[in-house]
């Protein structure tokens, strides 16, 4: 099991979850599992579906966002932010690190918070976002 990384009351962070990790992550209080990876990605993950069943059977919601890291489009972006509001709280996101994740709400963020806070609230989390200035900006120009 992976920590959690708090980036808000609502969200957390994680690396990869397991399929038996799901009784903990509902013992922790989390309401949603919410997973960036899209299927496939590394030979060891387990598939969303396992993911999706282990989840419920634990008595948590359960969502598949796929998302690959080094192309993050605004339609990503969106639908983050859509299924995190839309969710019942608090939400516990995951990819293969927590970055990807992490580096989702941080776009999410950047009409409602300065770089600095952004950034400095991943860095509490564990998540060096800095290299993210500028997306951040562009987002917030938008």
């Amino acid at each position: 099991m992976t920590d959690f990384n708090k980036l808000n009351d609502d969200l957390s962070v994680t690396a990869q979850l397991l399929p038996e990790d799901m009784p903990a992550v509902a013992a922790a209080g989390f309401k949603m599992v919410l997973n960036n990876r899209p299927d496939g990605e590394a030979a060891d993950q387990p598939s969303s579906n396992e993911m999706a069943v282990a989840a419920e059977a634990a008595g948590l919601a359960y969502a598949h966002q796929p998302v690959v890291g080094t192309n993050i489009a605004e339609t990503d972006i969106d639908g983050f932010d859509a299924i995190v509001s839309l969710a019942d709280t608090p939400v516990l996101a995951f990819c293969r690190t927590g970055t990807r994740s992490t580096t989702l709400w941080a776009l999410t963020q950047a009409t409602e918070q300065d770089n600095g806070s952004i950034i400095a609230t991943a860095e509490l989390a564990g998540y060096d976002l800095s290299a993210l200035a500028d997306r951040l900006d562009q987002r917030r120009s938008q």
